[in-house]
Order: C-alpha cells, then sequence, then structure tokens
C-alpha cells in the first residue's frame, strides 16, 4: 500500500501572539492539509508549557473538527498515565460521535510536563506503570466490553475510536505488537531508535480485533519552501528558537544572538540537542518528496506524520500545501482520496 502522509500540530503560541491566535492557526493548517490531501492532523498533550496550547487536547481537537470537513483529527498523543481511561472514553467517544469516522486517539505514557506539574496534575509517579492495563481498561470502554463490571462509558460512539500505541523507545514498540494495535514512532524528536523499535513491532506482531497487519507511522520534521535557500533559512531560524527555548524555558533567551546559538549547538553540550532533529526534510518540495520517500523506505514506515516547523503560521501552510502537492506527483505514497486506514480483522 502506498505511504500515508500525516500532520503533527504542536500548536504552537508565537512571541507576540496568544493562544486564541494559535487555535485559529491551527484551523487553518489543517484546512490546508485537507485540501493538501493529508490523511489526518494530530496534537499532542503538553502540560505548564508557555508556548504550546493543546494542552486540552480532546477541547482543541473539537475545535478544529468543527472547523473543518473530512480529514482525521486526533491526538498524537494523549499521555494516559495523567487521566481516568474512563474519562478519556467519554471524551473521546464524545468526539466519535459529534464527527463520526474522524477521529483517532493516540497513547502515550510521558508525563508531557516536568516533575512539578507532574504532581499538580496529580499524577503518580507509578502510574506509568500501569499504562498496558489502562491501554486495555480504555478499549474496553471505547468498544463496549468493559473490563470494569457495571462501569460504560457514555457517549459510546457506534463505531469504537482507532487507538494507536506511541513510543520513542522499544517499550511501546513492544507493547502495541503484543495488543495488535498501529504503532507511531517519535523520530521528530527522538531517533535513535526507531529502526529497531520499528524491527521489533513488525517481527512480534499479533493480529486484533483492530488491526489486522502490523502500521508504523514514523514522525520526521519538514521544511518546505518554492528556493532551496530560503527553506533553509526558515529551517535555521526555526530550530535556533527551539534552541533558546530548551535553553532557558522562557524568555530571557531572546538575548542569545544567532551566533551564539549556533556555537552552542555546535557544542559537546549542544550536540545532543541539534541531534534531536536528525530527521528533517528541508528545500524545495522534489528535495522534500526524494527525502520522505527515501526516509519512508529505509524505516519500513506505512505513514509519515510531518511537523512542519517554520515559524510564520504562511509559511507552515505554504509548506503543508507544497509537500502535498509533491506527492500528488508520486505513486509511492497516497492522497485521502485513495487511502483506507488500516486493515481490521473483521
Amino acid at each position: 500500500m502506498p505511504t500515508a502522509l500525516s500532520l503533527l500540530d504542536l500548536a504552537p503560541i508565537s512571541a507576540g501572539h496568544t493562544a486564541r491566535d494559535s487555535f485559529e492557526s491551527s484551523v487553518a493548517l489543517a484546512r490546508a492539509a485537507e485540501s493538501a490531501g493529508y490523511q489526518r492532523v494530530w496534537y499532542a498533550e503538553h502540560h505548564n508549557m508557555a508556548t504550546i496550547a493543546s494542552s486540552a487536547t480532546s477541547v482543541v481537537i473539537g475545535y478544529v473538527a468543527a472547523h473543518t470537513e473530512s480529514i482525521r483529527l486526533g491526538a498524537g498523543g494523549i499521555m494516559l498515565p495523567n487521566h481516568s481511561p474512563l474519562v478519556i472514553a467519554e471524551q473521546f467517544g464524545t468526539l466519535e460521535t459529534l464527527f463520526p469516522g474522524r477521529i483517532d486517539l493516540g497513547l502515550g505514557r510521558a508525563p508531557g510536563s516536568d516533575q512539578v506539574t507532574m504532581r499538580a496534575l496529580r499524577r503518580d509517579h507509578m502510574s506509568a506503570e500501569s499504562f498496558p492495563q489502562d491501554v486495555q481498561e480504555l478499549q474496553g470502554y471505547l468498544s463496549g466490553k468493559s473490563l470494569v463490571p457495571g462501569v460504560q462509558a457514555v457517549p459510546r460512539a457506534e463505531q469504537p475510536v482507532p487507538l494507536y500505541i506511541l513510543g520513542s523507545s522499544l517499550f511501546g514498540a513492544q507493547l502495541a505488537a503484543q495488543l495488535g494495535l498501529p504503532y507511531a514512532f517519535a523520530s521528530h524528536f527522538s531517533p535513535e531508535a526507531l529502526h529497531q523499535a520499528v524491527k521489533i513491532y513488525r517481527e512480534t506482531f499479533v493480529a486484533s480485533e483492530q488491526l489486522a497487519e502490523p502500521y508504523v507511522i514514523a514522525g520526521v520534521n519538514v521544511v518546505a519552501a518554492e528556493d532551496h535557500d530560503e527553506a533553509v533559512e526558515q529551517m535555521k531560524a526555526a530550530y535556533r528558537a527551539r534552541t533558546r527555548a530548551f535553553i532557558t524555558r522562557g524568555s530571557v533567551g531572546q538575548n542569545f544572538t544567532d551566533a551564539e546559538i549556533d556555537a552552542f549547538l555546535a557544542s559537546p553540550n549542544g550536540r545532543q540537542l541539534a541531534s534531536m532533529t536528525k530527521y528533517t526534510a528541508v528545500g524545495t518540495p522534489d528535495e522534500v518528496r526524494d527525502y520522505l520517500t527515501n526516509f519512508a523506505a529505509e524505516c519500513q514506515a506505512d505513514e509519515l506524520i510531518t511537523a512542519h516547523h517554520a515559524q510564520s503560521v504562511e509559511d507552515r501552510i505554504r509548506s503543508i500545501t507544497l509537500t502535498g502537492a509533491a506527492f500528488k506527483k508520486d505513486a509511492a505514497f497516497t492522497t485521502d482520496a485513495a487511502f483506507k486506514e488500516p486493515a481490521t480483522t473483521a
């Protein structure tokens, strides 16, 4: 089956803008992805981060779904140990009832925050240990086969919301294979274990009610522009801004010059941070298409979820549009009109 193309919207709150601006930008990005033939848009749960607006992930999904027509929308992901499985089943059962056939639920086990925030979320430091059991409890609620006697999730949609296991380590690969669920690897920021994790997942996959065959989604960064040099400059500006945020976790980082940031990224301490974006497609549409085609083949991905990092909304929309247009000319990739969701065993 041809490789599908999707979008990860990190819902950034840019300097001088508000969270409301970010939500409107997310609508614009989703509409652009919908028009360009992307399969889905996902949003991630992060807390206590002044530059990310998607903390109430299910609410953001609902808002964007109400302002788009057909593209699938979902969490990439919900950090399940932060929540009761019943509450998440209720939230996503509601979304699927309102927007049938358009909702995904990706699940991770990281806090999505720092230790202090984790305590503010009332999350126990051992809660990640029960992640496999929590996933199965959630599955039960969404399918109408509750594992908790006398407890049902209401509303429950006619069709269960499809689950995806997210990960950046071998644990997620093993769990996704054991439960027979699609696996999404966060190679856009944690690339080290990508190939090994995919190998383990494919070799140990057990078919389930949701999924007949293994299905891999790989994350990759993208900056596309009409001109190669322009794309490179957009990438440099975006990654410098990201580095400032990592260094300071606040506005003080704006005092660092570009030269100082570049020097840090070239230093031993900065190289690890720079390596997080190892998988980045940058350049003209054809250059980006060629990179992504090779990347998908090398990591055996059935789908690529792309994070577009240009700093302005207009440049991100252009990157999304150019990338989508390039893939419409490539038989190795597909658009939503030709793509079918991962096959079930039903």
